[in-house]
C-alpha cells in the first residue's frame, strides 16, 4: 500500500511538471493540478473495475491520497504565491498597447495562427484593434480593444458604417502566402513595395503582414533574439 501510495504521489508531481513543461496552457477551465486528478482518479477507478481479483482497496487508496494530495496543494496555494505560480502559472500579455510580444509568444510556444484563431473567436478580425489580449492562467484569452473600438453607444447611432473586412494574412513568421496574394488581387512586387515603405527588405524578416479589401495594411517585424 506504501508503494501504491508513493507511486500515486510521483505519477501525480510528474504529470503536474509535464503540464507545465509544455508551456501553453490546453486545459481549458481546469487547473494543471484539478486536470492531473481527474485524469488519474478516472485511470485509477478503472484497475478494480476491469480486474475483479485486484482487492478494491487498491483503487479507493490511491484515489483518496490524491484528494488529500490536491487538498494540501491547494492550501499551499493559498499561502504561498510562488508555489500557486509555479504550480499554475501565470497570465501572459501577448498584445500590450498594439503590439504582440513576440518574446512571450516564443516562450508558451504559441504560434501565430493560434493567436489569430482566438482573437478571431472573442470577435477581432483586425489585429489592429486589439490594444491588450492576456493569456490567463486557466487558458482562456481576455481582449480588450482600444477606447475608440468599444461597442458603439446611443451617441454613436447615425454616425457613417466603417465596413470592415477580413483581413488576409499575407505573410506569418518569414513565411510568405501566396494564395493569399491571390485572393486579395495582389502580386508579390505589391508586397515589396509594401516592405520597403517599412524599411524592410525581406519578407523573411516580417512576423506578420495582413491586408484587407479597405486597403488597411499591418507590417509587423520579427524582433531580433536577445
Amino acid at each position: 500500500m506504501t508503494v501504491s501510495f508513493a507511486r500515486t504521489v510521483i505519477l501525480y508531481l510528474l504529470i503536474i511538471f509535464a503540464l507545465r513543461a509544455m508551456g501553453k496552457r490546453q486545459v481549458g477551465e481546469l487547473s494543471p493540478s484539478e486536470f492531473v486528478i481527474t485524469l488519474l482518479a478516472s485511470e485509477l477507478a478503472t484497475i478494480p473495475m476491469q480486474n475483479s481479483g485486484t482487492p478494491l482497496i487498491y483503487g479507493i487508496m490511491p484515489i483518496l491520497a490524491l484528494l488529500a494530495l490536491e487538498m494540501l496543494i491547494s492550501s499551499l496555494f493559498l499561502k504561498s504565491r510562488r508555489i500557486r505560480k509555479i504550480a499554475v502559472g501565470k497570465t501572459s500579455i501577448l498584445i500590450e498597447n498594439g503590439k504582440i510580444n513576440q518574446p512571450e509568444m516564443r516562450r508558451l510556444r504559441l504560434t501565430l495562427d493560434e493567436l489569430l484563431e482566438e482573437l478571431r473567436l472573442k470577435g477581432f478580425i483586425d489585429i489592429n484593434l486589439v490594444k491588450y489580449a492576456i493569456l490567463e492562467s486557466n487558458g482562456e484569452l481576455s481582449v480588450f480593444p482600444f477606447s475608440k473600438d468599444q461597442p458603439a453607444t446611443r451617441e454613436d447611432i447615425g454616425k457613417k458604417d466603417d465596413s470592415t473586412f477580413l483581413p488576409h494574412t499575407i505573410i506569418t513568421d518569414g513565411v510568405l502566402i501566396r494564395s493569399e496574394i491571390k485572393n486579395l488581387n495582389k502580386t508579390e512586387k505589391w508586397v515589396y513595395n509594401e516592405l520597403s515603405k517599412k524599411g524592410i527588405a525581406s519578407y523573411k524578416d516580417v512576423f506578420l503582414m495582413q491586408a484587407d479589401e479597405n486597403g488597411r495594411v499591418c507590417i509587423i517585424p520579427k524582433e531580433k533574439k536577445k
